[in-house]
Formats: C-alpha cells, structure tokens, sequence
C-alpha cells in the first residue's frame, strides 16, 4: 500500500502554555475584584473545538471574567480583539503568542478577520466574538442588534455556536476607563460585586441555507435571542433598569434587538464583523486586555 500520497491529518490547534498560565491569572484577578458564580457548560466533545462562543459585551471587565469562566470549564478560547491591543508593545505580543485573533476596526483590514477566525475554526480552535461589535449601549442592557460576522463565521465553517451570558461585570469596571480605573477597582475590592457567567445551549441554525438572500441576518437574529435568552435568568429581579447603573456608559437606542425579528439590515458587508455603527465609541475591551 503507498502511504507517500496519503495527506496528513490537520494539525488541530493547541492552547499555548502562556495563554493557559494567564487564564489561570485572569481567575486570580477575579476572584480578588468580584465572585464569580459560573452556570451551565458546553457538551465535552466540544471543548477542544472547533467551537464557537458568542458572548454578550457590556464592560471592559468582560474579557478578564470570560478568560476565568472557560477555564472553569476547561476551555481556552481564542479571543477576536481589536487590533489597538495588538499594536501595543507588551500586550501585542503575548496576545500574537496567545493565538487571539485581530480585528483592526474601522479600517479596510478589517475583513481580514473573518477569514482568519475561518481558519482558526478550521484548526479546531474554540473562538470566542462578541457578536454586538462593541460595548452595549441600550439602557437596559440587554443585547444589541448584532453584526453578521459570527453568523457568517458559523454559516462558513459549519460550527457549533454556543450562547454566552454574563452579567455584573459592568459594577466591576466602568465604560470610560482609563477614567476612574483606581476608584473602580478599590470599589471592586471592598464590595467584590458578584459577577454571572451562564453558558447556554448551542443555538439552532437550522433550516438557514447560507447561500440564500438574508441567511446571516436570519442567523445573527437566532444567535442574539439565545444570548438574551442566556441572560434573562441571570438577572431575573433587573429585567428592566438595572440595579447598578454606570454613569459613564452613554446611551444609544438605535442598535435596540427585536427579539424573533429577522434583522432587516442590508447583508452585503463583510467588514461589519466587529465593527461599531458609532465610530466615537473607544472599546479597548474588544477583547482579553
């Protein structure tokens, strides 16, 4: 039998150890700023991957509590983060050395993520969006409407997508740090606010045809309603106002999801994958800082 033609098997991706060390340092961190209370799970022969995680996004605390949540159910994503984190000296490279993803916002680049989140799933990685594009601005801090590019992601790769909710990060870190960093988290010290993270049931994409008119909003609706769905039980005594509210975080109703309502927005850009519908909004928390 000739074994020279034989392809050789896809090298699936592994969590370098620096990644898996800081994960371990994320947990440290949390547990010194908050309580974190970890619910739900992910089916076991998904953890290895290919997985794709889609989390709400409501504070720049969020990547630090994620990083800690999957390693309680020993999962180590690779985060989609904005390419400012990626261009800082230290930070750039051990996120390069962790195998994140970049996402370089508001630049022609910026398609060049879904295809790099396209391979990173075809080595059998778990990655982890924010399928909002930014730091949610509705008043009630529920899910946005979402941007196509986890939809897309799912749609072109075939993967499990799983919905992540998480909720009290935001009493943790405000919208405007830098602003306040050293008064937020002497806060967060004294009064360790109880941060939620809930890991759903995968979401059902099925009966969308990816080739047809529309497929990915239909998907981005079906993904930010599980999300929602994640977080309702979450807060179930705040599912209006929340109780803590940030003075800092602006207000903008024009991204506000309905939930079971196909998204009616055009489907024609890629470039929307992380991107912000509000070019002023800074969200250095795109992904692990």
């Amino acid at each position: 039998m000739d074994t020279t033609s034989a392809a050789a098997p896809p090298r699936r991706w592994r969590a370098p150890l620096l990644w898996r060390v800081m994960q371990v340092i994320a947990r440290l961190v949390v547990t010194l700023l908050a309580r974190l209370h970890v619910t739900g799970d992910v089916p076991a022969h998904l953890r290895g991957g290919p997985l794709i995680l889609a989390a709400n996004h409501i504070s720049t605390f969020d990547p630090i509590a994620l990083a800690a949540a999957c390693r309680t159910r020993r999962i180590a994503p690779r985060f989609l983060a904005t390419g400012g984190l990626f261009r800082a000296p230290v930070i750039g490279a051990a996120m390069r050395r962790c195998g994140h993803i970049r996402v370089d916002r508001r630049t022609s680049a910026v398609a060049e993520a879904l295809g790099s989140a396209t391979r990173a799933v075809g080595e059998g990685s778990v990655v982890l969006v924010y399928p909002e594009g930014r730091i949610g601005l509705d008043p009630w801090m529920w899910p946005e409407r979402g941007k196509t590019g986890t939809a897309r992601l799912a749609l072109a790769t075939g993967a499990v997508v799983v919905p992540v909710a998480q909720w009290g990060s935001h009493a943790v870190l405000p919208w405007a740090v830098p602003q306040g960093l050293g008064r937020a988290v002497a806060r967060a010290v004294l009064r360790r606010p109880v941060v939620r993270v809930h890991f759903g049931p995968p979401v059902d994409l099925s009966g969308i045809d990816a080739s047809s008119p529309g497929a990915a909003q239909r998907a981005t609706a079906r993904i930010i309603d599980a999300i929602g769905d994640s977080l309702a039980p979450l807060r179930p005594e705040e599912p209006q106002l929340p109780r803590y509210v940030d003075v800092t975080r602006p207000v903008d109703l024009r991204r506000r999801h309905r939930r079971g309502v196909a998204d009616a927005l055009p489907d024609s850009a890629t470039a929307d994958l992380l991107d912000d519908d509000d070019a002023g909004q800074a969200d250095p928390a795109a992904g692990l800082p």
